[in-house]
């Protein structure tokens, strides 16, 4: 995968989390899931 697609796919995984962190109601494991492939994303391009 491309270095554009992977931050094209974690800016939208960091945006949702945000979006769903604000509205207060949602899944709290669809929270988690999100939060591991925003992690999975950041080790790929080596930031974290």
């Amino acid at each position: 995968m491309s270095v554009n697609q992977i931050e094209t796919n974690l800016e939208a995984v960091t945006i949702s989390i945000a979006y769903l962190e604000k509205l207060g109601n949602c899944n709290p494991e669809l929270l988690e899931e999100l939060r591991k492939e925003r992690d999975r994303l950041l080790k790929e391009l080596n930031i974290r």
